[in-house]
């Protein structure tokens, strides 16, 4: 969803660094999902789905084996998943929000026929806005948590240098991510 593949390039090589980011994320959420008990596995499994999808999102165009419309179906539906979600409580509105934020972006492009993004500034400034403050807020949780506090959400894990600062960190890559690909628009 990035700019050319070209393999010399600046945004190819800042395009596979976000790919390789969001992979690495999306690996470790489901080895989390494996371990978690049954009510952490949903999130870890929704985190894991989130990371894969952004890593094949943030692939340079005309690189891989999908296109934009691909991905926007496959958006539609893991969002119309977190709309069922929310029935059982409001925590899972940040991945509704991620996967109507990567459908939207999908949408973009596809609009621009791969050559560029249409997107709405409002939307998408909208959405900069707030992961722009969900990334400050992570990486000032994360900073300040000193590994004392149990994670929020579901989150597998606290303690010093143990895996609650593990999966914080997870998050806030993903967060950066998105960001990083709301900018490139």
């Amino acid at each position: 969803m990035h700019g050319s593949a070209t393999p010399f390039s600046a945004s190819a090589a800042s395009a596979w660094l976000l790919v390789l980011l969001c992979a690495v994320s999306g690996a470790y959420c489901l080895l989390r999902a494996r371990r978690a008990d049954r009510p952490a596995r949903g999130m870890a499994a929704g985190e894991a789905v989130m990371g894969l999808g952004m890593a094949a999102m943030a692939v340079p165009s005309g690189t891989g084996p999908w296109g934009p419309q691909i991905l926007l179906a496959v958006c539609c539906a893991a969002a119309v998943h977190a709309l069922w979600l929310l029935r059982g409580g409001t925590h899972h509105a940040h991945h509704l929000v991620g996967t109507l934020a990567m459908a939207y972006m999908a949408l973009s492009t596809s609009a621009g026929h791969g050559h560029g993004r249409a997107g709405l500034p409002v939307v998408t400034g909208a959405l900069l806005l707030y992961y722009a403050g969900y990334v400050l807020l992570g990486g000032a949780r994360l900073v300040t948590a000193g590994g004392a506090a149990s994670v929020p959400s579901g989150g597998g894990g606290a303690g010093a240098g143990g895996a609650g600062e593990l999966v914080r960190a997870c998050r806030l890559a993903m967060g950066t991510g998105m960001l990083a690909m709301l900018l490139s628009m």
